[in-house]
């Protein structure tokens, strides 16, 4: 008897685009303040450099999974990096106030 086949059989691969030029299950919309968001999902081993999250102002750091979303007609500069908990917390959180180092904490 011989082994059985995990691989399905025929030699075309499926496209994963849909008719939209989007991967399945990586991007989509999202509408936030009026106003349409792509949001794309990073996997831990595609996130390469440091970020700042906008959310909480703190660094993710390489090799951490999180989000990048950007307004859907705006250019390549407006992309922002997000912690998945960031970004879906975002309608919670209250604009923080940028203070320097150097500045109080009241």
């Amino acid at each position: 008897m011989s082994p059985r086949r995990n691989r399905p059989r025929g030699g075309a691969k499926p496209d994963r685009r849909d008719d939209g030029g989007e991967r399945y299950g990586l991007e989509r919309t999202e509408d936030w303040r009026g106003e349409e968001w792509v949001v794309r999902l990073i996997s831990g081993g595609g996130a390469a450099k440091r970020y700042r999250c906008p959310g909480c102002d703190q660094e993710i750091p390489p090799g951490v999974p999180h989000v990048v979303a950007w307004q859907q007609y705006g250019s390549v500069d407006d992309r922002r990096h997000w912690h998945k908990a960031c970004w879906n917390a975002r309608d919670r959180r209250s604009a923080r106030l940028q203070r320097s180092r150097n500045g109080p904490r009241y």
